[in-house]
């Protein structure tokens, strides 16, 4: 019998053979499949959309972003500006309370804003405008401006990359160069610690307590009605396995399946696929800038200007799911700039093998660190390393699982110290739509996203886009931001793709948005 045979024809006599009790419990359990493994908790150290997910699970936000990335509020119940623009009140609503029973104090909310503007870049900008954030009382936050800075709402709302969860004060002092532990949150579902198995499981309960808002769920904002007793977040590290085990019921929902088995899910009345996130993902290589050869431009740019997009996006998405998008934010978004790519093929091969001779490349080892547990990820490296390869570069494609894959991206050592020089990745794009929210346009050398460019031309109309005094000046940075970037090359973009969540048919209320929202879901 073939083996995704036999795996339907265990579970289902599992099934039958189940007591009413256990049935039961399975019934009240909603076990989801994530993009990746679980290994590292902290969703402000570690930004990782699984990571992100399973902080939305735990910790909550003062404003959650809807699906239209409007910010709306969520623990706050409103807020007021004064007249200048230089004062905003927030105040938490009613029924906000820890895990532990603590009230959520605006103590608590300024400390984790703190922490999270350490490391997220939009949280960086926001805090260039801020000259103090208080708690004026138990319940409100008052954020004092040097400046007038109306995009302040959409930082604490920000839905991916690093959202600014709410912790206790306790926990947020912690230095944001070190991973918290402490999980105790005021999301709607709480940390069962003792069930967790590094890169295999993570459980979470129902948290009794949280008062959800009135309003409909919608993405990150709205009530967030939490209506399984237990959720399990279980890593199946075979795709083919992964899909069997949705179609006999064993798991609910996987994020996103492998793109060449989505059509057999199409064709099963027991399971449902839709569009994850209707803004899509931007691929992307990105080039370690401090160590040769990518330190130079004219290698970044001869790169650029040889990837096939083509070949990246049928690798990881459906026919039809995807487009080319020459820019350096995600196409489609207002104020885009899609720049005509240069000829690909032999000339252009032979372009980029001179700029690697003329920046010194003698064939050293370049190293790629690509996961081997990442659909949308790995294929794109796997990508990279043929290109590089018939480019005459000594490519080292060095794969591991996804936790180590990140942990070796943050090395800024040479690669034959521990570092790297390529990377393949994608981001949502909700995490990457305008200069400020955007930490892979930012060129800020040390302080820039993985990789760290430096470039003081783009880096001056990222700020000109932050501080434009009128919405016709704003444009005319955004504009220009691009145009630098593009011959910058900080990261060559590899197309824009939508992936396919999908879910058994009984399962309702799954939402769409830049990360998988784990609220909102009935069975039957």
């Amino acid at each position: 019998m073939h083996r995704r045979s036999l795996l339907a024809a265990t579970a289902a006599a599992a099934a039958m053979a189940r007591p009413a009790s256990a049935q039961t419990a399975r019934a009240r359990t909603l076990r989801f499949m994530p993009q990746a493994a679980l290994a590292v908790l902290d969703p402000i150290f570690n930004p990782t959309t699984i990571v992100t997910t399973h902080g939305y699970c735990v910790f909550d936000t003062l404003y959650g972003a809807d699906r239209a990335l409007r910010p709306r509020p969520q623990m706050a119940s409103g807020h007021e500006t004064s007249a200048d623009g230089l004062t905003w009140t927030i105040r938490l609503r009613d029924g906000l309370f820890f895990h532990d029973g603590e009230p959520v104090r605006a103590k608590d909310c300024v400390a984790s804003i703190r922490r999270w503007a350490v490391r997220d870049a939009f949280g960086q900008v926001m805090m260039g405008a801020v000259a103090e954030i208080a708690a004026t009382d138990d319940r409100t936050i008052t954020f004092r401006l040097n400046r007038p800075f109306p995009a302040l709402l959409d930082a604490l709302a920000k839905p991916a990359a690093s959202p600014c969860f709410m912790m206790p004060e306790r926990t947020a002092m912690t230095p944001a160069d070190r991973a918290i532990t402490d999980m105790t949150g005021s999301g709607p579902w709480t940390w069962v610690a003792g069930e967790f198995n590094q890169g295999s499981r993570a459980v979470y309960a129902r948290n009794e307590r949280y008062v959800p808002r009135d309003e409909p769920a919608d993405a990150a904002a709205g009530g967030k009605r939490v209506h399984f007793d237990r959720l399990e977040l279980v890593w199946i590290p075979d795709g083919g396995t992964a899909v069997a085990a949705l179609r006999t019921g064993e798991i609910d929902w996987i994020e996103y399946p492998l793109p060449d088995l989505v059509p057999v899910l199409q064709r099963d009345r027991g399971v449902t696929t839709q569009v994850y996130d209707p803004n899509g993902f931007l691929g992307f290589l990105r080039f370690n800038a401090l160590h040769k050869p990518f330190d130079d431009v004219r290698v970044r740019r001869a790169i650029r200007d040889v990837l096939v997009q083509a070949d990246y996006m049928s690798a990881v998405a459906l026919e039809g799911d995807w487009r080319e998008c020459h820019a350096m934010f995600p196409c489609g978004l207002p104020g885009v700039v899609e720049f005509p790519p240069n000829p690909r093929g032999a000339a252009a091969m032979d372009r980029a093998r001179a700029a690697l001779r003329d920046a010194g490349y003698n064939g050293e080892p370049i190293i790629h660190v690509n996961p081997t547990d990442f659909p949308a990820v790995t294929q794109q490296g796997r990508v990279t390393a043929d290109l590089m390869r018939r480019l005459g570069v000594n490519i080292q494609l060095v794969e591991a699982d996804w936790a180590t894959t990140i942990a070796r991206r943050a090395n800024r050592n040479p690669p034959a110290q521990g570092g790297w020089n390529l990377h393949n990745t994608n981001f949502p794009a909700a995490g990457i739509a305008n200069p400020a929210l955007s930490p892979i346009i930012r060129m800020h050398g040390e302080r820039a996203w993985f990789g760290w460019p430096s470039d003081a031309g783009v880096e001056e109309q990222v700020q000109a886009w932050i501080n434009a005094p009128t919405a016709e000046a704003q444009q005319a940075a955004m504009r220009r931001v691009q145009e630098l970037a593009w011959e910058a090359v900080p990261f060559a973009p590899t197309g824009l793709f939508r992936l396919r969540t999908a879910f058994r048919s009984d399962l309702t209320g799954v939402l769409q948005g830049p990360n998988p929202f784990v609220w909102n879901l009935r069975r039957g």
